[in-house]
């Protein structure tokens, strides 16, 4: 595990969905000492209460009080929603936010959120940093957190020319003192890459799952199935809010992606339908010699919902 780097302390952030995410990075940063209060703001009662009994904030806001008042003195804004969520965020925290604060979000496309932002902060435009954790759990709210979630993990930010270089840094030091390992991309390759390797594969074990459980007879699937089945599907216990969301936002990329894996579903089927074996056998081993490779580079199972 790499060690966690020191941050400038923080005297007030600000965390927009205490969840899985949101959650996780306020404990976190607890835990590396570099934030001294931590503001919930969320839309039940029942979770920020839950996130204050856990010690990941120290007060809760319910979204339908004046939260954005919150954000006049906070250092860092961290918006952790559902993505559908963000263009009503930033608009009504645009207002409010001080001279020094710095806005971030956890969003897992980011062409859409950039576009949201630019239209509400305008002038503060510039103190929005775009990112996006690459961790999680199937696991969904205050009580799904644990401060460990990003050690070692990649956190992706896509600045634009016109984004303040200090609130990048700022950002980066943050998620580094949370044991992240901090890259940049821009917002069309993140989208572009993310759209193959996260939300395509949330589509299809949302999609299998749906399709068994429509089934007249789907119990006695599901009483069949093993951990091949568990390992393929686990993704499809996260939220489908949040899925929902991430796929409409991230629509083009991912229509792209679902194109070309038809494509190659139709080809397996054919091989499968004209009993070819040595064809199925060339293709399961170009996978599994690619799927090997890439596990090797994790000491233990990775496990990146996001």
């Amino acid at each position: 595990m790499a060690a966690r780097t020191a941050a400038p302390a923080l005297a007030r952030l600000v965390v927009v969905g205490v969840g899985l995410i949101g959650g996780s990075c306020a404990l976190a940063l607890r835990e590396a000492g570099v934030v001294r209060e931590v503001i919930g703001v969320g839309r039940t009662r029942e979770n920020l209460d839950t996130a204050c009994a856990r010690g990941i904030i120290d007060r809760g806001v319910v979204l339908a009080d004046d939260w954005p008042r919150e954000c006049a003195t906070a250092d860092v804004v961290l918006i952790a929603t559902p993505v559908a969520q963000f263009t009503a965020l930033f608009a009504a925290v645009a207002p409010t936010l001080g001279p020094d604060t710095v806005v971030t979000d956890a969003g897992s496309t980011k062409l859409g959120v950039i576009a949201a932002a630019r239209a509400a902060l305008g002038a503060r435009f510039g103190a929005f940093v775009p990112g996006h954790p690459i961790a999680g759990t199937e696991h969904t709210g205050a009580a799904a957190a644990f401060p460990t979630l990003f050690a070692d993990r990649n956190v992706i930010v896509t600045p634009l020319p016109e984004t303040d270089r200090g609130a990048v840094e700022r950002v980066r030091a943050l998620w580094q003192a949370c044991g992240a390992k901090v890259r940049e991309l821009s917002p069309e390759r993140h989208d572009a890459i993310f759209a193959a390797v996260s939300h395509l594969p949330h589509v299809l074990a949302f999609a299998l799952v749906a399709e068994l459980a429509a089934r007249p007879d789907a119990a006695a699937y599901f009483d069949f199935a093993a951990s091949g089945f568990r390992d393929f599907t686990r993704i499809a216990g996260s939220s489908p809010e949040m899925w929902r969301d991430i796929a409409v936002a991230n629509r083009e990329p991912l229509l792209a992606e679902i194109d070309a894996y038809m494509r190659a579903l139709a080809a397996a089927r054919a091989r499968v339908a004209a009993a070819d074996g040595a064809g199925l056998a060339a293709m399961f081993e170009r996978a599994s010699v690619a799927r090997r490779r890439w596990g090797a580079r994790f000491a233990a199972p990775v496990d990146d919902s996001r």
